[in-house]
């Protein structure tokens, strides 16, 4: 499926142990993984893609919300004149880039587009 922008894409879960998490979403639900090295796992045959990502710290707010815009820079721009507060700049990862913010309560998202 082709994402849409100002969809809600992925959504990102932080995780101790990745083979326990991936273990207990497989047997309960029937999810599939695909493994991105030892920090990272994405899931599949949930009804939204996702990942887990490992995580040493105390898990507060272990989810992240990913929406896909095909114009990151338009889009980031949006969000810091709308007051959103970035919180973790454009970084590139295998297939596209992406940052994250803080919406006025505080919440964060993030925002991601294919490499061009």
């Amino acid at each position: 499926m082709k994402p849409t922008s100002n969809h809600i894409n992925y959504i990102e879960f932080k995780a101790k142990d990745l083979d326990a998490t991936k273990s207990f979403y497989s047997k309960v639900f029937g999810w599939s993984f695909t493994d991105y090295g030892e920090m990272y796992i994405a899931f599949s045959d949930s009804g939204v893609e996702g990942g887990f990502e490992k995580t040493d710290t105390d898990i507060v707010n272990g989810v992240l919300v990913v929406l896909y815009h095909q114009d990151l820079e338009m889009v980031k721009q949006k969000v810091i004149a709308a007051n959103g507060k970035i919180s973790v700049d454009t970084f590139s990862f295998p297939g596209g880039k992406r940052f994250q913010f803080l919406d006025p309560s505080g919440n964060e998202l993030a925002v991601w587009s294919h490499d061009v």
